[in-house]
C-alpha cells in the first residue's frame, strides 16, 4: 500500500478543471520555479509550518525539539502557531474523505483533481486514488507534466483530464527558471495532445521569464504544431513570496516581482489559439 504527504485538500474549486471539484494538492515536486506560490509543497518531506504574526518567543517550540523545531514544537505552541506541512494518506484513507462530496461535485459536473507540488513525482499513489475513482466521479490530474514517459502514459491511461503547465520552449531557459531540463515535458506534452484525452494547456505569466514575445511566441508555435486550439494564461501572483518565511526559506526570483506581465494574446490569435487570461493583474 502506497503513502503520500498532502499539504492541501480545497473542496468547491472551480479553476481546476470542469465544473466544481475538489483538489487534492500532494507534497513534493521535482522542479524549481522561481515563481512557485505553494513553497510548501515543494519538498517530499514533512517540515514546519510556522505563522509569522503573534508568536510570543517563549522558546517553548524550540526546547521540545531539542533545539529545532520538528513535529513535538507542534503540540507545546501556546498560539497554536506552528503546523506540519503535510499529513500522510494512504489511497483508501484518502478516499473515504473524498467520497462524502462525491454526490455534490458529480450533480454540479465537477470531480476531483490531483495537484501539487507534482502529482505525477508518485506515481504509485497517484495512480492507486485514480483507479479507486474509476467510475465514481471525473478524474482529473494538475502537472507540469515533468515525468519518464512510462510514468506518464500509465497516468494518461488512468485520467479523464489533464491540466498541463507549459512554461519556457527553450531548453536553456526553462534549466535556468525551474532547475530542470524541460524536454520530458515537451515529450509527454506531444504524447497526451495525441492520445485524444481532454486537456487544457496553462502557460503562467511571469515578468521578463515567460511573458516575453521571444517566449509566447514560441509557445505558440509548440501549440500549432501539436494541433492545439486554445490556451489559458496566468498571471504572476504577485503575493508569491509571502509563504515562504513560513518554511523558513527566502524568496528571491530573478525578475521583477513588481512588473505586470504581458499577455500578448495576439501572438496567440496569429497563431489559430485562441488564448484566455484567467484572472489576475496583466497588459495586453
Amino acid at each position: 500500500m502506497s503513502e503520500a504527504l498532502i499539504f492541501s485538500i480545497e473542496e468547491f474549486s472551480v479553476h481546476d478543471g470542469p465544473g466544481i471539484r475538489t483538489t487534492v494538492f500532494l507534497k513534493g515536486c521535482p522542479l524549481r520555479c522561481e515563481w512557485c506560490h505553494n513553497p510548501e509543497g515543494q519538498r517530499f518531506e514533512n517540515e514546519i509550518v510556522k505563522s509569522q504574526t503573534g508568536c510570543a518567543n517563549c522558546g517553548a517550540c524550540v526546547t521540545a525539539g531539542g533545539g529545532r523545531l520538528d513535529e513535538k514544537s507542534v503540540d507545546v505552541c501556546p498560539n497554536r502557531l506552528l503546523r506540519m506541512s503535510g499529513e500522510p494518506y494512504t489511497p483508501e484513507r484518502l478516499l473515504q474523505r473524498l467520497y462524502r462530496l462525491l454526490p455534490i461535485l458529480n450533480e454540479a459536473g465537477g470531480g476531483v483533481t490531483f495537484s501539487g507540488g507534482e502529482p505525477l513525482a508518485q506515481p504509485d499513489f497517484l495512480c492507486e486514488c485514480l483507479d479507486l475513482l474509476k467510475g465514481k466521479t471525473h478524474r482529473a490530474v494538475q502537472t507540469s507534466g515533468y515525468c519518464s514517459a512510462e510514468e506518464f502514459r500509465r497516468v494518461l491511461g488512468r485520467s479523464d483530464f489533464f491540466l498541463y503547465d507549459l512554461k519556457l520552449p527553450d531548453p536553456a531557459a526553462h534549466r535556468r527558471y525551474t532547475g530542470a531540463d524541460n524536454a520530458p515535458i515537451l515529450r509527454n506534452f506531444r504524447t497526451l495532445s495525441g492520445s485524444g484525452t481532454p486537456f487544457i494547456t496553462r502557460i503562467p505569466l511571469i515578468p521578463g521569464v515567460t511573458d516575453t514575445e521571444e517566449n509566447l511566441a514560441a509557445a505558440a508555435r509548440f501549440l500549432r504544431e501539436n494541433g492545439v486550439r486554445s490556451v489559458e494564461l496566468l498571471p504572476y501572483n504577485r503575493f508569491a513570496g509571502a509563504k515562504y518565511a513560513s518554511v523558513g526559506r527566502r524568496y528571491h526570483p530573478g525578475f521583477d516581482e513588481n512588473a505586470l506581465p504581458r499577455a500578448r494574446t495576439a501572438l496567440f490569435k496569429n497563431a489559430g489559439i485562441d488564448a484566455k487570461v484567467l484572472w489576475g493583474e496583466h497588459i495586453d
